[in-house]
């Protein structure tokens, strides 16, 4: 049975959580712009939604930290709504994101293979990108052990890209952590680590905005789909 972590370091496991990032203002306004968005469905990609840049740039509430870890050019280059509910109660197998959003596809080395998601082209990148890379977590309900918190193999970022065979291995070799939350906590990951996540125990919301940043334009005319 995972133990809830508080401690975690970002430098060092590959996660880190910010408390009580986003205030109470912050919280009633994100809520605002979010209100529009489809219920009771797994995931909902998020682009060209009034209000939400200001929250994602990085002077913004939640991209101010992708900033202060990658440095002031992060850039939010794709972003998620989740929620768990009644209807809409779902696990996942451990696994490492493995790919970005793009505009449009383009032969590029080291690029592929390609898929849809949430509507949007996906492509996997070469692993350097990916391990370049921040996820951030912002919670928009409180998330304790019995709403499906994430999961995650501390310190797992660091093994390149795993194969699915040896996932189980890996995640026996780094532990696991239990990512609790409050309401307008931010989690922040390296990106590639390995994580996972069981159906909520309670019939409630779990809403939570995951935005990917990276730095810098990708290569070969490709280009992020962005938020």
């Amino acid at each position: 049975m995972p133990a809830p972590v508080a401690q975690l370091e970002l430098g060092r496991d590959g996660a880190e959580l910010a408390p009580k990032a986003l205030d109470i203002s912050a919280l009633a306004t994100l809520e605002q712009v979010l209100a529009g968005q489809p219920r009771d469905v797994a995931g909902v990609r998020l682009f060209d939604v009034d209000g939400l840049v200001s929250f994602l740039a990085a002077n913004g509430p939640i991209g101010s930290i992708a900033a202060r870890n990658l440095g002031g050019m992060a850039r939010p280059v794709r972003a998620i709504l989740f929620d768990k509910t009644a209807s809409a109660n779902w696990s996942l197998a451990w696994h490492q994101d493995r790919v970005i959003a793009v505009r449009e596809r383009k032969e590029v080395e080291g690029f592929g293979p390609w898929t849809r998601k949430h509507g949007a082209l996906h492509v996997a990148p070469p692993f350097e990108l990916l391990a370049s890379m921040l996820t951030l977590r912002a919670h928009l309900d409180p998330v304790p052990q019995s709403n499906a918190p994430l999961l995650i193999a501390p310190g797992s970022h660091r093994f390149g890209r795993i194969p699915e065979s040896d996932v189980p291995a890996v995640v026996a070799r780094c532990g696991v952590a239990m990512c609790l939350a409050d309401l307008g906590d931010i989690w922040t990951y390296a990106t590639p680590i390995l994580h996972a996540s069981d159906r909520a125990s309670a019939a409630t919301h779990r809403r939570v905005l995951q935005v990917d940043y990276a730095l810098g334009d990708l290569p070969g005319g490709l280009q992020w789909l962005g938020v």
